[in-house]
């Protein structure tokens, strides 16, 4: 007679059912044959569906299909969404807004760059003074984006870029983008400036020691050493010119500064910020605004235009900035980097430091709190930009512009005390 199941040994029967048709149903095997299935579909797609814009692109057959020979698709880039997938669902802004903007001022590695850049400024004095020359940027300034863009050109950048961009085009939320680049990428191997093997990138596209995405290369990079190549690789008076020339063509305002770290008064409002504020650097100064480094402003730049710039309103360091400042934003479109660049390049030019002003710690708020901080001042009529959590020129001045109307101090800039009261 067999003994009937106790109801503990049913349990863990019908437990090992489950497991095992979960076990039958793991996407493990299906995975492999997905990302065959998905190989084979890239190969289809590259003849049925780029290759009939490359070619009414111009790209020959014979150019294109030695282009795609040995390109496979590169699983390991972030933000992939194969055929068949929905891309993830947007996440809620609740993480930290940032940490606090002082960290992305490390003084060390400032010091390594600059140190760097003055011996590079040397040893490629001749090659600056033609580009200052040609382009009216200051060598500084290109020194000091190389150094930033790729460590003078000694950074790893290890991804083929078609392999990127053709995998970004086929398989990303952002195809169009990435399908512009592509194109552009056959025109450079079509141009002859640099073979497949050594057109190397990052893994969102951006090639080369300037970090130039392709549309960009085909617009802005110039054979400056003469030798009948655009060469943002390997050629160093091609990597400089090239960034003086994206600089130049962006509209650099040649013999003007960057900016200037300046103390601004507690009775000058902190809500004057942006460039659509500009006024004569001269007007700034009569209401009591001074270099913090204790000289005057430039007699070249009293009459010229110039914006107030308090990235972390009153918690952290001030500016005046020329329109010169928002050419470097059109590099990389933040006001850190913006000012990362400004100081290393003076730092390069004339030996100078840190910011005298210290970031406060303004990096606590949620996204999301900001966000409804944001949505409060535009119920109020308060033009903040765009609404996405994040505190723009146009926030900062709105609040504080509230501030003020509410009895406050104006500060500026979101802080954990205004959520309640901004309503």
């Amino acid at each position: 007679m067999s003994a009937q199941p106790t109801e503990r040994g049913k349990a863990r029967q019908t437990l090992a059912i489950v497991i095992a048709t979960i076990a039958s149903l793991m996407p493990l095997p299906a995975l492999a044959a997905s990302k065959a299935q998905t190989e084979a579909q890239f190969r289809q797609w590259l003849q049925t569906d780029l290759w009939p814009e490359a070619q009414k692109a111009g790209i020959s057959e014979k150019s294109f299909n030695a282009a795609f020979a040995g390109v496979k698709l590169n699983w390991d880039l972030p933000d992939l969404v194969p055929p068949g997938t929905k891309p993830p669902s947007e996440q809620k802004q609740s993480q930290a807004e940032f940490s606090s903007p002082g960290a992305y001022f490390s003084e060390e590695r400032l010091q390594g760059l600059a140190a760097t850049g003055r011996s590079l400024a040397k040893s490629h004095a001749a090659t600056l003074k033609r580009i200052e020359k040609t382009y009216g940027v200051p060598g500084p300034v290109v020194l000091a984006i190389w150094g930033r863009e790729s460590g003078f050109g000694r950074a790893k950048i290890p991804h083929p870029i078609i392999d990127v961009l053709a995998t970004k085009t086929f398989m990303s939320t952002r195809g169009d983008l990435f399908r512009r680049e592509l194109i552009a990428a056959l025109h450079i191997l079509d141009s002859g400036d640099v073979r497949e093997a050594e057109m190397k990138g990052s893994w969102a596209g951006a090639m080369g020691q300037p970090q130039f995405l392709p549309t960009s290369f085909l617009k802005y990079a110039v054979d400056f050493d003469g030798d009948g190549r655009r060469d943002i690789w390997n050629s160093v008076p091609d990597v400089l010119g090239s960034i003086a020339h994206y600089m130049a063509e962006k509209g650099w305002q040649r013999g003007r500064d960057w900016g200037f770290e300046v103390s601004i008064p507690a009775k000058v409002s902190c809500a004057q910020e942006g460039p659509d504020l500009a006024k004569p650097i001269s007007q700034w100064a009569s209401t009591g605004i001074e270099r913090v480094s204790g000289k005057a402003f430039p007699a070249g730049e009293a009459k010229a235009s110039g914006m107030m710039l308090v990235p972390a309103g009153r918690h952290g360091p001030e500016f005046i900035v020329t329109p010169n400042f928002y050419v470097i934003k059109e590099y990389n479109n933040s006001d850190l980097y913006a000012l990362f660049i400004g100081n290393l390049a003076d730092r390069i030019s004339s030996g100078g430091g840190a910011f005298k002003g210290q970031f406060g710690d303004v990096g606590k708020m949620l996204r999301s709190d900001v966000l409804k901080m944001q949505k409060n001042l535009q119920a109020q009529g308060y033009d903040i930009g765009k609404a996405d959590g994040l505190a723009g020129y146009k926030t900062r001045r709105s609040l504080g512009d509230w501030q003020a109307k509410n009895g406050l101090a104006p500060t500026c800039f979101p802080d954990a005390g205004l959520k309640a009261r901004l309503r």
